[in-house]
């Protein structure tokens, strides 16, 4: 079994982007801007987007933090980001989710400009990867096949089966890990809280991702030895040894399946944070969009 260092990767790939910004300003070209909005006080969005501003300090970017108290309205945050679209030095803008519930995310998602949607999450930037078109790939998802590149797995004609049909990871990396690239070519199997027999597809699976939120659920009993395990979950669960009282759970019981597999994601540290270094390669991508 060998372990998919999420965390070593994105380290490599922040110190690749750092040198192309020293770059970028010898060459007299514009730092790349990555904006963020956060509203309200969620203890998880305040955590992730610490990190991705403290990313953008290591790697040489500017990086605007815009909070809000979850009393704003739809209507002033729509506001807010038509704003962030209009201002010519920013290059990419995420929202910070999940949004209080009065306020629609589709209508926060459809009203960032496509061009700094780095969090890869507009209609546009969605359809244009169904197409296998120019465009910036939802975080998460790229971060996994960056995983894949990298470790040099074999995805061509495996069955890979997705748990979780979200449209945040699910149902894009199931799109990307099925299209005609490498990695990618997998046959793959989409399931969700609807599948009957989920224990038997995932039995069958050469690539497991699972991306469900829920702890523990993914067992030994599920997977097939010398299976390739994603496990994107990144649950809070109470524990009273930790000094803030949690520790984070993946969907995969580590213990247990772990000896099973051939490679697998560990939580932290896997998947994680290469999203934040997708979210760098999108930003950097978007400021040299404007060259």
């Amino acid at each position: 079994m060998q372990l998919l260092d999420g965390k070593a990767l994105s380290d490599l790939i922040k110190s690749q982007i750092k040198e192309k910004v020293s770059q970028r300003v010898i060459d007299g070209k514009k730092q790349p801007h990555l904006a963020a909005i956060l509203v309200g006080n969620d203890g998880g969005s305040e955590t992730y987007v610490g990190s991705k501003i403290r990313s953008c300090e290591e790697i040489g970017y500017k990086s605007t933090l815009l909070r809000f108290e979850d009393t704003i309205t739809e209507a002033e945050l729509l506001d807010q980001i038509k704003k962030v679209n209009a201002n010519s030095d920013i290059d990419g803008l995420i929202v910070q989710l999940p949004l209080p519930k009065h306020i629609s995310v589709e209508k926060v998602i459809e009203s960032t400009d496509p061009e700094k949607d780095v969090d890869g999450f507009h209609p546009v930037n969605i359809g244009r990867m169904v197409q296998g078109l120019p465009c910036f790939l939802p975080a998460t998802p790229n971060g996994i096949m960056k995983i894949l590149e990298h470790y040099k797995i074999d995805t061509a004609g495996k069955e890979c089966v997705v748990i979780g049909r979200s449209d945040i990871v699910g149902t894009p990396v199931s799109i990307l890990m099925s299209r005609n690239t490498n990695p990618g070519n997998a046959t793959v199997t989409l399931c969700h809280s609807k599948t009957k027999n989920l224990k038997e597809h995932v039995l069958n699976a050469d690539i497991i991702i699972s991306a469900t939120g829920k702890p523990n659920s993914v067992t030994a009993d599920m997977v097939k030895d010398g299976a390739v395990v994603i496990d994107v979950g990144t649950t809070r669960v109470p524990d009273a040894s930790k000094k803030n009282g949690f520790r984070l759970s993946g969907d995969v019981d580590f213990v247990n399946v772990s000896p099973k597999c051939s490679y697998i994601t560990p939580v932290p540290g896997g998947v994680g944070p290469m999203t934040i270094a997708s979210l760098m390669l999108n930003t950097l991508q978007a400021a040299s969009n404007k060259d």
